[in-house]
């Protein structure tokens, strides 16, 4: 099943593998280089049906680190336009995940500290999210709480990214309402501490991801899929509770024209206990999936092509986000059907490339 096609809205893909979007931290002033080109061309011909470019700034403050793509002028699409040109020419199907980073702004690269860097630092800048709440642990620094005005504009940030990415030619738009950034900000209780429209009650805490979605699902069109990654568990002892609230909302989504829903983890507080395994997040995605009905995926941990078969052919995923792995190996998909026994997976690469591909990996 891993390799049988899936195809969603207009969009067929040669199999259920896709890479996820994993930052790269290699980007000046937002902008895609000869760092991306390489690293995206060589995932998309190394057979995975889905290639979605790392997590990609709506504005200046929405940037994780000065390292980060962006997408919030002219110059920063027209750099990424190779990228989406190789991606497909190889192939795969290309999409994107644009994101605002919230009160985890302003950090260092992960091999620089992975730290918020210290006030007065140059290349640094003021954080904003729902309630003036520090992360604590490595990212103290405390957000400005956001005004309506600040709500409104970063609303519009992400129609206008949308708008590039539509213009770009890509086919697989990812919000990213996860992993502790601004979206999950709003949702999540241990960041959202308003007392006005969009704090307190889930009905309030959901309410800038709702419209933020709604405004996108506008603009992006309606023959491509419009994907979230959501944060479902925290992994604080609340689980219970916060997954009830998190399929709720992706059945708000699912209402206003979500097409697929990427199960991942909240990441809002440094106290969580989380129970890293082979795909853990196995029996979160199996429950959400099912009770909204909706076609998905998950991430987090699935290495071994046996894993990835399992989640695919028992139905509990239509895709596999695959991680690492593919950082290590962008030819993994490759080597996973061999260990599967699919002798021919269902993808079409340039002659010599696949030529050498098997000769290589037959050595």
């Amino acid at each position: 099943m891993l390799f049988t096609p899936y195809t969603l809205k207009s969009i067929r893909f040669r199999n259920r593998i896709a890479c996820s979007p994993m930052c790269q931290y290699s980007a000046v002033d937002g902008l895609a280089n000869p760092w991306h080109q390489g690293h995206y061309t060589s995932q998309a011909r190394g057979g995975s049906a889905l290639v979605v470019v790392e997590a990609t700034a709506v504005s200046p403050e929405g940037r994780i680190t000065p390292a980060c793509l962006g997408l919030w002028n002219d110059a920063q699409a027209e750099s990424l336009t190779p990228v989406i040109a190789a991606i497909k020419a190889a192939g795969a199907v290309a999409g994107i995940q644009i994101g605002h980073a919230g009160r985890k702004a302003s950090a260092n690269r992960p091999w620089e500290g992975d730290d918020h860097m210290p006030e007065g630092d140059p290349r640094g800048w003021q954080t904003i999210a729902p309630s003036a709440v520090a992360f604590g642990a490595n990212l103290p620094r405390v957000p400005r709480e956001m005004s309506k005005a600040d709500i409104n504009r970063v609303r519009q940030d992400f129609v206008a990214a949308a708008k590039r990415a539509r213009d770009l030619g890509i086919e697989f738009l990812m919000l990213h309402f996860s992993h502790g950034y601004l979206a999950q900000n709003f949702f999540s209780t241990w960041s959202n501490q308003r007392h006005d429209e969009y704090g307190g009650s889930p009905e309030n805490r959901r309410r800038f991801l709702l419209e933020t979605f709604e405004a996108v699902r506008q603009v992006w069109p309606e023959h491509l899929p419009l994907c979230v990654r959501l944060g479902m568990v925290e992994f604080d002892g609340n689980d219970d509770t916060t997954l009830a609230e998190s399929i709720e909302l992706a059945q708000r989504f699912k209402q206003l024209g979500l097409d697929f829903l990427d199960i991942s983890m909240g990441f809002s507080t440094p106290t969580a206990k989380i129970p890293w395994g082979p795909a853990f997040l196995e029996p979160i995605a199996a429950r959400a999936l099912k009770e909204t009905g909706l076609p998905g995926s998950t991430t987090w941990n699935i290495s071994t092509p046996e894993l990835a078969e399992h989640l695919v052919s028992t139905g509990i995923v239509n895709m596999v986000m695959i991680g690492r792995p593919l950082l290590a190996n962008p030819h993994w998909p490759y080597a996973a059907a061999k260990k599967l026994g699919v002798e021919k997976p269902d993808w079409v690469l340039p002659a010599p490339y696949a030529h050498w591909l098997e000769r290589y990996h037959g050595a």
